[in-house]
């Protein structure tokens, strides 16, 4: 049985349900959601639990792992991310850490996979990313900040404490459930609008910048790549990339969106042009991963979702 932390999020849930079409259980923690989507329901009570995580608190860790047979964990969740407080979102990113490492070494399991970033290769001009590459120490948010940590904290209890323990260094992620607020992967953004019939807004106090060109991967494939990674029989490295493998433009997004919807009062917003992919073929090579959805597909499939009356 996997855990997944954050497995009630985003990306949480994609995952849950790619480890499910694999056969394996899952338990999925909450802590603010307690929403399930439909395309988990059936498997509630039977492979699928929920369970209430406080990440910081080591006891609710063992109240889980009384309650169930964990073997492997799939660490997606960031303790306090919207904190101002630096000093207090450091030390709960790091003690949620600690606290699935303890946990893991405690209940003998056997693999731990966590969430790192595109982010993290940030100041590195050699395209495309590989992860054999010398990252700088430096980070430019606090984001980034914390995934660099967070790999090294990990590696160094890993190796002193026998775990083995996977970087996923994930890239932008699109597709169902996804919150439709971020100038950073813009797709849901745009989706949303032309569904909805209105006009995207990219702007706004806290507004990040636009951006455009850069590894843009559809949720479901991100997901199955994380539980091929989870449940390899053998995995040759501790760190993979985890993407599509090219960069995808907003003009892409666009252009598929008027293809289903050509009333759609979306256009184009200029955007800083990374041309930023990542390098996938370790994860190819170890686990046989390929991308299944081009822009095309996941554009349809989204748009698809919404229509079916789900709010994100």
């Amino acid at each position: 049985m996997i855990l997944i932390t954050g497995g009630l999020g985003f990306i949480g849930t994609h995952t849950a349900r790619a480890l499910l079409d694999q056969g394996v259980a899952c338990v999925l923690t909450r802590h603010r959601s307690l929403q399930v989507p439909g395309f988990l329901q059936d498997e509630l009570g039977k492979q699928l639990f929920i369970e209430p995580l406080e990440l910081t608190d080591p006891l609710s860790f063992r109240e889980i792992g009384k309650r169930h047979n964990i073997k492997g964990i799939v660490h997606l969740a960031m303790a306090a991310p919207g904190s101002s407080d630096a000093i207090n979102t450091v030390r709960a990113h790091t003690l949620s850490l600690l606290q699935v490492l303890q946990s893991a070494v405690d209940w003998g399991v056997s693999r731990v996979s966590i969430a790192s970033a595109i982010g993290v290769y940030s100041g590195i001009s050699e395209t495309p990313p590989r992860e054999d590459m010398p990252l700088p120490m430096t980070a430019d948010n606090p984001f980034t900040t914390l995934k660099k940590c967070s790999e090294l904290i990990s590696t160094f209890i890993a190796g002193r404490a026998g775990l083995e323990v996977v970087h996923l260094r994930i890239s932008g992620i699109w597709g169902p459930l996804h919150e439709a607020n971020s100038n950073l992967v813009i797709a849901p953004k745009l989706v949303h609008a032309a569904v909805r019939g209105g006009s995207p807004d990219f702007t706004g106090p806290h507004a990040s910048p636009v951006l455009d060109a850069y590894d843009m991967c559809y949720v479901k494939d991100a997901a199955r790549a994380i539980a091929l990674l989870q449940t390899a029989p053998k995995l040759n490295h501790s760190t993979y990339n985890v993407g599509c493998g090219r960069p995808v433009t907003n003009r892409e997004f666009v252009s598929a969106i008027h293809r289903h919807l050509p009333d759609a009062r979306i256009d184009c917003p200029a955007g800083l042009p990374l041309n930023l992919a990542l390098d996938i073929t370790r994860i190819r090579e170890d686990t046989g991963f390929v991308p299944e959805y081009d822009v095309e597909r996941g554009v349809a499939e989204y748009i698809g979702w919404l229509r079916a009356g789900n709010d994100r």
